[in-house]
């Protein structure tokens, strides 16, 4: 992959596609990115061309990735919202695929979830998979890259945990609080992506941190990274997530019942070799004076000038 040479990513202007995007330009690579929002402001200026997506055409969706060598894909919803379901975004994202094959996209790196199953009873897990074996079927060099629960300095999870902590006297956790995290560094997960991008065989490669935590080892590591001074307790999952209900219902999804769910089966937790490097304990350590000031809206990213 020469200097120069265009790469395609989605979401450039989110979250994961921004630090994807960060990295491809260091590398004097040029980047389009495909967007529902085109004309939201840009962090990059003028140094990414943009382009909207246009699932609903193939042929203009193919002609904007014609001349891409690679595609990164991180365009996907994590909860259904106006219409949009994961039924649609795999749809849409299967006219992707297919369009990047059209004008013969040398690779596709393909963002996906830790623990895809096109079996699992959650629609978010199902939706990978199917996409996954889409993927597979393409005929298109490509990495799937599978990572657990990203955090950064524009993450949701981590940072509303703290808020809860941080705003409210009391902190429910769903449960045993005994399942099993293993947070990755959004920096992490961008590495893995660009580096598979530079690469011919075809890999699926989960994407995970040097640390694993129950959760309440997490929710008590970002109490004390915080100076929280809430009670930290055991509730029924049915609480925890009426109570996470109650909060979005002011401000957004907090968190949905089956990201509840998939959490407490373990299924943002794999047993394989750390693949990324950076710690979420000295990540919370450098950042315990902003992480959890201010509330993370999925709706305000995605659904008001987001991917």
């Amino acid at each position: 992959m020469g200097e120069q040479g265009l790469d395609v990513v989605t979401g450039a202007f989110g979250y994961t596609g921004k630090y994807i995007t960060e990295r491809l330009l260091a590398m004097g690579r040029r980047v389009r990115t495909l967007t529902g929002h085109p004309n939201r402001r840009s962090p990059f200026e003028d140094l990414v061309d943009v382009a909207r997506f246009e699932f609903e055409d193939r042929a203009k969706l193919a002609k904007s990735l014609d001349g891409a060598d690679t595609v990164y894909n991180t365009y996907w919803i994590r909860f259904p919202y106006r219409g949009m379901t994961f039924d649609t975004a795999v749809r849409n994202t299967e006219t992707l695929i297919g369009a990047a094959g059209d004008v013969g996209v040398r690779r596709i790196v393909h963002v996906s979830i830790t623990k895809a199953s096109e079996d699992s009873p959650f629609p978010y897990f199902r939706g990978k998979a199917r996409l996954e074996r889409t993927i597979r079927g393409s005929g298109l060099s490509h990495a799937i890259v599978r990572p657990t629960v990203i955090f950064g300095r524009e993450d949701i999870l981590i940072n509303n945990i703290a808020f809860v902590l941080r705003r409210f006297p009391v902190f429910g956790i769903p449960g045993s609080g005994e399942y099993l995290v293993r947070p990755v560094s959004v920096e992490d997960v961008a590495d893995i992506c660009v580096r598979t991008g530079q690469r011919e065989e075809d890999e699926v490669i989960d994407a995970v941190g040097p640390e694993t935590f129950t959760f309440e080892e997490l929710v008590r590591l970002i109490a004390a990274t915080v100076g929280s001074r809430a009670r930290i307790v055991h509730v029924p999952p049915a609480a925890s997530l009426a109570a996470s209900r109650l909060i979005g219902y002011v401000r957004d999804v907090l968190v949905t019942e089956e990201e509840l769910k998939g959490l407490m089966a373990n299924l943002v937790v794999t047993d394989g070799p750390a693949t990324g490097h950076r710690r979420l304990s000295d990540w919370l350590a450098e950042n315990a004076a902003t992480v959890g000031r201010r509330y993370a809206s999925e709706v305000s990213r995605h659904y008001a000038g987001g991917q």
